[in-house]
């Protein structure tokens, strides 16, 4: 989204775009069985990167890259949830410590910058990394990074204390301790019970490292980084954190103990999702990604002069979230007939028609469509079925009276809360209205503002149905306690189903990667059943760049390196 709730699991992201194709109601037909080949066919021929992956010493020294994002942070505490957006990820990463590193086949290395070993050991019992960070390592504030600081992320983000407020807790509360080693510089993390996916703790994965002495204390990680970055650990540091014209400029960092990076200055500017594509053609911006819902931007980026389409498979996906909290959808019968009345075909050709990308809706809630361990669990609940939803909502008591339904003198009317200046998520919601119309439910589509739809309406379940997307990462089991545990942070439908927590748990200690993804594929058809989440698409990872510009674009499961992105002419 692009807010991210991260976690081992990934990030919320707001879908921007300029230009969705209009729709009616729920009577499009199903992609046929050629179409569907034809999908299938063009997911596999979509590469997994697409950077322009260019050796360091033939990158050019110097220049400015300067990009767009669609939500500008309040708070740059990436631990906290309302911290937890993909555009303040984004901003984070050449600033900030990521321990492990992952390659455009999801796996995992040792950042040599921070980490000089990291030895995952389970010969005592128990499963034991010891990190040991590299002897340069510093904050800007020439605190050294210690096992002090691998400590308090462990502290702040494994649930135990109410008064911080993670994304997900997800690994990091299976961790029993966090300890000095031999020095300062050796962390030595002890977990109660193995973590699969523990390469994905200390990274963008779940959260940058951020120094103990702004974290640690619960008032200074609810107010330290509101709207300021007090220290920093990367190839670039902060010039200027601009509040008027939500702009935050990057240059060299001089005391940076690693490769000098190519560019001189990095500088993300918010700017209104219609006006980027504009931007970039204009010379404004030097790369921009494209989102669903978007074609007229993917033609117009096309015909700028020297310029380079990127399209890469990515972990990210399009969905729609279902309050189980609110009124008329606390019922599971009732959300269950709101998923069988939603034509999923339709709202996924609206949203990708015209975007070079394959018309393949999305069968799980876990694993995409071109992971090895995808497996479609939509079942009968996936497929669009009026007259199912019409009978449930009669059995629910329901009726119809007039255009919509009743109950208890009360009209069944669900608000829909989209984004303003989004016109694909307006398209999503339209479509949505008029499809459950066709079952008697009311759908009232409400815009709000774009830097409130998170912090205000999400968090706080203020909706009954909210468009958006999950931005995942390379290592996908840990978004099932992040988004589908009772009580996570990220649980936005608030749902609560013993059953299923119990389900995810089993997958959380799984050591066998064949057996947990077996094991995720059974607690999705829970989820399914549940109705959280309705799945649309593996959302198009597209983007616009110079063609000079090197080691950035679509980059699918891979990290960036920034001392390598810059130009090559």
């Amino acid at each position: 989204m692009k807010v991210r709730y991260r976690a081992a699991a990934g990030i919320a992201v707001l879908a921007m775009a300029v230009a969705a194709c209009g729709g009616g109601g729920g009577a499009a037909k199903k992609p046929s069985a050629e179409q569907s080949q034809q999908a299938q066919q063009q997911m596999a021929e979509t590469p997994s990167i697409s950077i322009n992956q260019v050796a360091y010493d033939q990158v050019k020294d110097g220049g400015t890259l300067t990009l767009p994002i669609g939500q500008w942070p309040t708070q740059w505490n990436v631990n906290h949830v309302d911290g937890n957006q993909a555009d303040t990820a984004d901003m984070l990463d050449p600033i900030m410590p990521q321990l492990m590193v992952s390659d455009d086949k999801a796996n995992f290395t040792p950042n040599p910058d921070y980490v000089t070993d990291v030895k995952n050991d389970m010969s005592s019992g128990k499963q034991v990394v010891t990190y040991t960070l590299n002897d340069k390592a510093n904050w800007s504030d020439g605190t050294p990074i210690t096992w002090k600081d691998l400590e308090a992320a462990w502290k702040v983000n494994n649930g135990k204390d109410k008064k911080y407020k993670p994304a997900s807790t997800d690994g990091w509360d299976k961790i029993e301790s966090v300890t000095k080693g031999d020095s300062d510089k050796v962390a030595v993390v002890t977990f109660a019970k193995p973590y699969l996916e523990w390469q994905g703790l200390f990274n963008r994965s779940t959260n940058h490292l951020l120094p103990a002495s702004h974290v640690l204390d619960p008032d200074k990680y609810e107010n330290d980084y509101k709207q300021k970055i007090p220290v920093t650990a990367g190839p670039f540091k902060v010039e200027k954190i601009d509040e008027g014209t939500k702009t935050l400029t990057l240059v060299r960092d001089d005391k940076w103990w690693g490769k000098k990076t190519k560019l001189d200055k990095l500088i993300f500017r918010w700017m209104d999702p219609s006006a980027a594509v504009n931007g970039f053609a204009n010379g404004e911006l030097d790369a921009t990604d494209i989102l669903a819902g978007a074609p007229a931007d993917l033609k117009r980026a096309k015909e700028v002069p020297n310029a380079d389409i990127r399209k890469a498979l990515s972990p990210n996906w399009r969905h729609i979230t279902v309050n189980n909290q609110s009124t008329f959808l606390k019922d599971k019968p009732v959300r269950q007939a709101v998923a069988y009345a939603i034509n999923r075909d339709v709202i996924t050709q609206s949203d990708l028609k015209d975007m070079d990308w394959p018309l393949q809706t999305l069968g799980n809630h876990v694993f995409m469509n071109n992971h090895k361990a995808y497996v479609d669990n939509s079942g009968d609940i996936g497929k669009y079925n009026l007259d199912k939803a019409k009978q449930m909502l009669d059995a629910a008591g329901w009726k119809q009276e007039g255009d919509y339904r009743k109950k208890d003198g009360k009209e069944l009317d669900l608000t829909f809360v989209i984004p303003t200046d989004t016109p694909v998520a307006k398209t999503e919601g339209e479509l949505t209205q008029a499809m459950l119309k066709e079952a008697g439910i009311k759908v009232t589509v409400r815009p709000v503002p774009v830097d409130k739809f998170f912090t205000d309406y999400i968090i706080k379940g203020d909706f009954d149905l909210v468009p958006f997307t999950w931005i995942g990462t390379p290592l996908p089991l840990g978004g099932l306690p992040q988004i589908y545990k009772t009580g996570s942070e990220s649980n936005f439908p608030k749902s609560n189903d013993p059953e299923l927590d119990k389900a995810i748990e089993a997958v959380g200690n799984e050591t066998d990667q064949t057996k947990a993804y077996e094991l995720a594929n059974a607690a999705d058809k829970m989820i399914w059943d549940l109705v959280h989440t309705i799945p649309l698409y593996q959302r198009p990872e597209i983007w616009a760049t110079k063609k000079t510009l090197a080691n950035f674009g679509a980059r699918g499961y891979k990290f960036y390196d920034w001392s390598a992105v810059g130009y090559t002419g």
